[in-house]
């Protein structure tokens, strides 16, 4: 089987797009150094739904946290759908550590099922 040059092209610039997507996502996170400590956390209640249906993995979650330590915003970056909801819940009830300015890191869970 022929692939035509347009094909061709049009491959190797999604992948390279793609590539790049992953690589600059992998390092989106922050580092232990420029992590915000927690000063109160609260924990995710397991779903009973995700229990009972044996779902387990992680859930990462992106949090732009406000100078004085509340959690301003939540965005999901990965993870089950059932296991998220309970996660962003539980996120808006942390605290940390006062700043001189608003920081973004992500956060992640994980959940084991029975």
């Amino acid at each position: 089987m022929r692939i035509s040059g347009g094909i061709k092209f049009a491959a190797t610039a999604a992948l390279a797009v793609l590539l790049a997507g992953s690589s600059a996502f992998s390092q989106s996170g922050s580092t232990d150094e420029t992590k915000r400590k927690v000063k109160s956390r609260t924990t995710p209640a397991y779903p009973e739904l995700a229990r009972r249906m044996n779902v387990s993995g992680k859930v990462k979650i992106e949090v732009v946290i406000a100078a004085d330590g509340r959690v301003k915003t939540t965005r999901v970056v990965g993870g089950h759908p059932l296991l998220v909801q309970t996660c962003q819940d539980a996120l808006k009830e942390w605290k940390f550590v006062p700043a001189s300015e608003e920081t973004t890191q992500i956060v992640e869970f994980e959940f084991h099922g029975n």
